[in-house]
């Protein structure tokens, strides 16, 4: 699979989700992953510097590559008291994707597979969340991918939170899934001699989010 030409990751944010209502009622279910992520609830953007949006696909039926997309826009709403209010909004520019390989590069931003040309932007859109364990969540979204938007699931890991040295207050999450990449029309593929596919169809997905509280608004 072959991913797009190397870019400076973005510095434009999109307008952040508006914070909990007041008086909202907490799920009495949520149990918080660590008592200090009470004081987390609000506005946060994924920090490109230290996070990695990727993926990985076994090639050749014996060897795996990887990659990711260096440019995209988020904005996400983490509410601690009940995780279920929680969203994300991510947007990948196609064009950024970067496997260490410009030829490969090159062959996954054609029309073959990403088709950047015509679509230069993939997102994904939560539509919801669930808490499964003290640091465990689940995130289902939609996944649009060249115009085609299918529902996937997101397992998310929470990792931790720390004010870094500068006063920023920071997140940490790992999220993973596995798509089937016919599903959004990436269906180019060429056979080997021995009848395997060149390309996996599974692709796995594989964030790894460090994200950075933003001020509130007016603040």
């Amino acid at each position: 699979m072959n991913l797009f030409n190397r870019v400076v990751p973005s510095r434009r944010q999109a307008q952040l989700p508006p914070q909990r209502p007041v008086g909202a009622q907490a799920s009495s279910t949520a149990v918080l992953p660590d008592p200090n992520l009470a004081d987390l609830s609000g506005e946060w953007v994924v920090d490109p510097a230290h996070s990695r949006i990727g993926f990985s696909v076994r090639h050749a039926m014996v060897t795996t590559v990887r990659g990711c997309f260096l440019e995209y826009e988020s904005r996400l709403y983490f509410d601690a008291y009940d995780p279920t209010r929680s969203r994300a909004d991510i947007t990948l520019f196609t064009a950024s994707v970067d496997t260490g390989v410009e030829q490969r590069d090159a062959h996954l931003v054609g029309r073959d597979f990403l088709d950047a040309a015509t679509y230069p932007r993939m997102r994904f859109t939560s539509t919801g969340v669930q808490q499964t364990d003290a640091d465990l969540f689940s995130m289902s979204g939609e996944l649009t991918i060249k115009g085609i938007s299918r529902p996937v699931v997101l397992d998310m890991t929470y990792i931790g939170n720390v004010t870094d040295p500068f006063g920023y207050d920071r997140v940490g999450f790992d999220g993973t899934t596995t798509i089937n990449r016919s599903d959004w029309g990436l269906t180019y593929n060429s056979r080997l001699a021995e009848g395997g596919a060149m390309v996996s169809e599974k692709v796995r997905l594989q964030l790894d989010i460090a994200a950075i509280r933003t001020p509130p608004s007016g603040g």
